[in-house]
């Protein structure tokens, strides 16, 4: 028997491998649950999140069979009503948005009730909805997956109106993925001009014209680079001959051809100059910042360096949007949090790998067999539902194995024995 038969794995008859290791198939099972989880956020499939309230941050699902795009309603349902409610319905996934309570069987289906929950209100208030519950997404209002769009370009939520965007229609460059935890959209900054205040924050990238690698600029790393304060408090940044105007803090000093600015922001300005008093605004002491043309990228914890005054919280309580003061509000934290309430189910993947080990080679390989022909049957059974975007319900999973079982060959016993001579 082969090294590769004797690991678990599918050989074909030119000695290439083909197939998986259990062991691979039950890391990716724990992968998959811990993302499925993430996702969903330990919501429950079998109760309606409606006498939860306004949940914080949840799963939600749009039915366009109930509220078709061109109907004029707007709505939303949960995890279990899309479900139990409109399981064999068209949905489109919404991924999560924020204080959004249960829409299923109000006054916006009115052809179909919720079979969870008899008693609702006609509407939820305090719902926002936006052109994701219409199928529509971005600046260019076009549905996702678009079998239109044949470029290859992912899209990223902004933290504030939750929207979606194509990262060409960002009106900047997107830095890498993990390099920044929230984006703001141009529309949102506009429309909340204060945030600009802290676009000083955003994470930023220099091309090298000779390697056009991405260089990440921190106000704590600048050894390598010469800097010069400019007239309207930028610094620019002089690498490889290019000079780039960047963002950044300006809590430091300057070269002796430049400037000074002060350290200590508790001292007194010059004489010309107000006091500043860091126990109140800190706007007071960022140096005032334009609106970019195009979205801004943040790092992870920016929500930090939000001011809490008193006049500030006005502005956020006015303009609704209180939720940038909660950590908790970030879809980071949901996912986490979901992960961390999935994992007393990842626990038996352990005792499965042991279990797996204490087989004997022959079985092995036969599980492994016949893992790779239920999943290459199960995959193209599940293609349908994707293709006519069909909730999968565990009617079709019972068909599925039933037909399965029915179209089974046995094998016989001898071939085994043969093939691991």
């Amino acid at each position: 028997m082969s090294e590769a038969e004797e690991n678990g794995k599918d050989v074909t008859d030119e000695g290439e491998e083909n197939g998986i290791t259990m062991v691979d198939v039950l890391n990716e099972e724990e992968e998959r649950e811990l993302d499925a989880a993430a996702v969903l956020g330990g919501s429950d499939d079998t109760s309606c999140t409606y006498d939860l309230g306004y949940v914080k941050r949840q799963a939600l699902y749009a039915c366009v069979t109930c509220c078709p795009a061109d109907s004029g309603r707007l709505a939303g349902v949960c995890l279990a009503c899309s479900y139990h409610c409109h399981g064999d319905h068209e949905l489109i996934e919404l991924y999560t948005k924020r204080h959004f309570r249960c829409d299923c069987g109000n006054s916006k289906f009115p052809n179909n009730a919720c079979k969870l929950l008899k008693e609702k209100l006609p509407e939820n208030p305090e719902n926002e909805y936006n052109q994701n519950f219409r199928g529509a997404y971005c600046t260019c209002h076009r549905p996702y997956p678009d079998p239109e769009d044949t470029l290859d370009d992912e899209m990223i939520q902004c933290c504030i109106c939750e929207d979606w965007y194509h990262g060409r229609h960002s009106g900047t460059q997107v830095p890498p993925g993990d390099d920044y935890a929230e984006m703001i959209c141009n529309q949102c900054l506009n429309k909340h001009k204060f945030l600009a205040s802290y676009t000083g924050l955003a994470v930023t990238a220099v091309k090298s014209e000779e390697t056009k690698d991405a260089v990440d600029i921190e106000a704590s790393s600048e050894n390598s680079q010469k800097e010069n304060i400019t007239d309207n408090g930028q610094v620019k940044v002089e690498e490889n001959g290019k000079k780039d105007v960047l963002e950044k803090d300006l809590k430091k000093e300057d070269s002796k051809d430049g400037p000074k600015i002060e350290k200590d922001l508790k001292k007194e300005d010059s004489k010309d100059g107000p006091k500043i008093d860091v126990s109140g605004c800190k706007l007071l002491s960022i140096p005032k910042q334009n609106i970019p043309e195009g979205a801004v990228f943040l790092p992870e914890h920016w929500r930090k360096q939000l001011c809490t005054c008193d006049d500030c919280k006005i502005k956020y309580k006015n303009e609704g949007i209180m939720y940038l003061l909660d950590e908790e509000d970030t879809v980071a934290f949901y996912e986490e949090s979901g992960k961390t309430r999935d994992r007393s189910h990842t626990a038996p993947v352990q005792r499965e790998l042991e279990a797996l080990s204490s087989l004997d080679r022959v079985t092995r390989t036969e599980m492994v067999h016949e893992y790779n022909t239920l999943s290459f049957s199960l995959r193209e059974y599940l293609r349908k539902f994707a293709e006519n975007k069909k909730v999968v319900r565990d009617e079709d999973i019972k068909e599925f194995f039933s037909q399965l079982a029915a179209n089974k060959k046995q094998r016989p016993g001898p071939c085994v024995q043969q093939f691991c001579k």
